[in-house]
């Protein structure tokens, strides 16, 4: 199993990971690096634990309210495809429709045209 040596806040950790997931760890890594470094800049020096729990609970908000917004697309998502399912079942409808009259049209049609080749009757 790959390890993969991060930094965050100055300190080196050793973490096991999956083969091939090496590279989104490190990015992990460096998101929360960097979200400390921006706390420690608005708050100065609080110390680490605080710093780190600030920077932990940010980022579980900040994923709380991009699921928040995935649920709210995957509805609307959901919406669309069933206004474009009922739209196909209408359309399917207006074209039988469509397809019946031009059916009894061409029919009417061929009763004329039989009619005006019959042999005049007199």
């Amino acid at each position: 199993m790959p390890q993969v040596a991060v930094s965050i806040a100055g300190r080196v950790y050793r973490i096991a990971c999956a083969e091939g997931e090496e590279q989104h760890l490190e990015g992990l890594a460096a998101a929360f690096d960097s979200k400390i470094e921006e706390m420690r800049a608005t708050f100065g020096e609080i110390g680490d634990m605080r710093l780190h729990v600030m920077a932990a609970i940010t980022l579980a908000d900040e994923m709380h309210e991009t699921k928040e917004r995935v649920a709210a697309l995957e509805a609307e998502l959901a919406e669309l495809k069933s206004f474009v399912s009922s739209g196909d079942e209408r359309t399917q409808l207006v074209e039988a429709r469509a397809a019946e009259g031009i059916k009894k049209a061409a029919e009417r049609i061929e009763r004329l045209a039989r009619s005006l080749n019959a042999p005049a009757q007199g």
